[in-house]
């Protein structure tokens, strides 16, 4: 290998279940791939949309430049795949006389309850609510909100989000994506709409204005102003600036060993005499910065890790541009994987490396392992996937953006400009939690005149990267559209991979609030893998719950072992019957890998491998993280 210079709360009716953890129970055999049911698309399983733009047809263009223009107002939102959404319920909705009838019903039950409520509402905490909100819902939990006239204000609200989620689902005929689209945009209306969004619907708003004499709002407005032109000069926010990857954040001492067009693999310096003999190469996600997993000292995973006695290589993702639009999946896996585990194998030879995969890191990590399999290329000691989907079967609410109108849609936008911008993928993920996101800082910053805190998890993210138009455009077409690595069609080097052909010994770790990869969708890894099988499934979100060091307070989870033959259990079940357990996951972890490991320590390696091309480049955090 030759080193180069070269620089991703609706009110609801149903009851909720009370779910229980007591012990576990025995876990069947998976169907193989080919027993999967099929979804048929349109795409060719070995092409991709990007390619039309070599036909050159000044029509075709025409259009795509059209698109890309409107998606920049848009956000990257297709019109067409809303108005789709809208039209498939209205219509429906307007030939379904029952339908009408029930929810004329449901109002006059909401406005029968309110006029129930009105009477008592002056006994202010003594009134029993006609209504609760949802257990995440926090918005309206404040005393002064309990207070006559707020609390039929927030109360009218709720019946009026509950009906409008009544409106929006069970109408018979709509197909169930256009319905969660729907269903969706009416709780993005309504949540900003809420009235706690008002300084005049909210008390505590209005209770801090009679304290400050109103140099709340004040402040609010000069941190609109400040937001405003940060946002506008693609600055990142406030405070952000003091999370700087080798300054505070990203600080574990390393050395940047190789450097390709794609990516630069970091070997950390070792802080222990003797280290296990097997190496740990991970694979970060290429949307984000791959410091998630080395934020401050006290809660780095890879400080942790070398703290343990192992030797930690790292991808580091080049933050693309334009003249890389080309660069598709196959790119990531060849350049980013497999000439990591070149290197590795180069720094210290001999051994088995334990590759970890995280988000869509273990995605490709994921495909890469399966060729390997294929190829019976076995040097893979094990395979860690860290809220990583393999199966895009129910991909959660992401898949609201994600059909053939709103890929073609964006297709065309990155198509312009060569890659998605960061901006455009972040407004995704922010939509997706818009109260906790948006609304609640509108409300803390604007209203109440309070600076947003700042921390290391919350200034990463909003360091993130950018996407090749050709390898967002494959990751959107064939792994979420037709759910190729799934289903046994996701083809490398000419031949199909199949995740059953993987070997090694796997560790899956999923996040109980994840809305990026939900658990259930990890835990489809127990369908489409023949091997023996650690899931942990750990309190957090997406990223919360895979930084989770030891010593931080609330955390839980459940781990569970299931043989490569064992009897197939759903995911419902295997989190009522698994016991829960206090603290971090990271220790089971270490103790997974030392049992899969072969026992031996040794003396650290040298960092790189100059004999065989991978000299020192530069301290680490290196040069790709620091791109903008």
């Amino acid at each position: 290998m030759q080193q180069t210079n070269e620089g991703k709360g609706t009110q609801k009716e149903p009851e909720h279940h009370q779910e229980t953890e007591t012990s576990k129970r025995p876990l069947a055999p998976r169907p193989l791939t080919s027993e999967l049911p099929r979804r048929k698309h349109r795409h060719a399983a070995s092409g991709g949309r990007w390619e039309a733009e070599g036909e050159g047809d000044i029509f075709t263009v025409t259009d795509r430049t059209a698109h890309a223009v409107l998606g920049r107002m848009t956000g990257g939102v297709s019109p067409v795949a809303l108005m789709q959404a809208f039209s498939d319920w209205a219509w429906h909705l307007s030939l379904s006389p029952g339908k009408q009838a029930q929810l004329g019903v449901k109002m006059a039950r909401k406005m029968t309850r309110l006029w129930g409520f009105l009477p008592n509402s002056v006994l202010g905490e003594q009134c029993k609510p006609c209504i609760e909100p949802l257990s995440e819902d926090k918005r309206f939990a404040g005393k002064e909100w309990q207070k006559w006239p707020y609390n039929v204000i927030y109360q009218s609200f709720l019946l009026n989000q509950q009906w409008w989620y009544n409106a929006a689902v069970g109408v018979d005929g709509v197909t169930p994506h256009h319905e969660d689209v729907v269903e969706f945009v009416f709780r993005q209306i309504l949540d900003g709409l809420s009235p706690s969004n008002s300084p005049l619907t909210n008390p505590e708003v209005a209770k801090r204005a009679l304290e400050t004499g109103g140099t709340n709002f004040v402040n609010g407005y000069l941190h609109f102003l400040e937001d405003a032109r940060r946002l506008s000069a693609g600055e990142r926010p406030v405070g952000a600036e003091k999370y700087r990857p080798g300054e505070t954040v990203a600080v574990t001492p390393g050395k940047v060993i190789y450097r390709n067009r794609l990516m630069e693999l970091i070997q950390y310096s070792p802080t222990t005499d003797k280290v296990q003999a097997e190496p740990l190469l991970i694979i970060p996600a290429w949307i984000m910065k791959y410091y998630i997993l080395d934020l401050s000292p006290n809660n780095s995973l890879v400080r942790w890790l070398v703290e343990q006695g192992y030797t930690v290589f790292m991808v580091s993702w080049k933050n693309p541009v334009a003249e890389d639009r080309d660069m598709g999946m196959e790119d990531y896996r060849r350049l980013g994987v497999m000439e990591a585990l070149d290197a590795v194998n180069a720094v210290v030879p001999n051994q088995k490396i334990h590759a970890v995969g995280y988000c869509l890191g273990g995605t490709l990590l994921s495909i890469a392992a399966a060729a390997m399999a294929r190829h019976q290329d076995d040097r893979l000691a094990s395979l860690s996937l860290l809220a990583s989907e393999t199966d895009f079967e129910e991909p959660g609410e992401l898949e609201l953006f994600i059909d053939e109108s709103q890929v073609s849609f964006l297709q065309d936008l990155m198509w312009q400009q060569g890659y998605l911008d960061k901006w455009q993928m972040r407004g995704t993920f922010v939509f997706l939690r818009s109260n906790d996101l948006v609304w609640s800082a509108w409300v803390k910053s604007y209203l109440m005149g309070e600076q947003l805190p700042m921390f290391d998890l919350m200034a990463w993210s909003t360091d993130a990267t950018r996407m090749t138009y050709r390898m967002h455009s494959e990751y959107l077409e064939r792994l979420y559209l037709e759910n190729a690595l799934a289903e046994g069609n996701y083809w490398v080097d000419n031949h199909p991979v199949l995740l059953s052909d993987i070997r090694v010994p796997l560790f899956s770790v999923a996040t109980r609030t994840d809305h990026i990869a939900p658990w259930r969708s990890v835990y489809s890894i127990h369908l489409l893998a023949n091997t023996d099988i650690t899931f942990t499934l750990t309190s957090g979100g997406h990223n919360a719950g895979v930084v989770s060091e030891p010593g931080k307070p609330h955390r839980v989870y459940q781990i569970a072992d299931t043989p490569g033959d064992a009897p197939y259990v759903d995911p419902s079940t295997w989190r009522e019957y698994v016991p829960e357990r206090q603290g971090s996951w990271w220790p089971e972890w270490k103790a997974w890998l030392i049992e899969r490991s072969s026992g031996e320590t040794t003396s650290p390696p040298s960092m790189g491998a100059p004999k065989s091309g991978y000299s020192p480049l530069e301290d680490a955090p290196g040069r790709y993280v620091l791109q903008e």
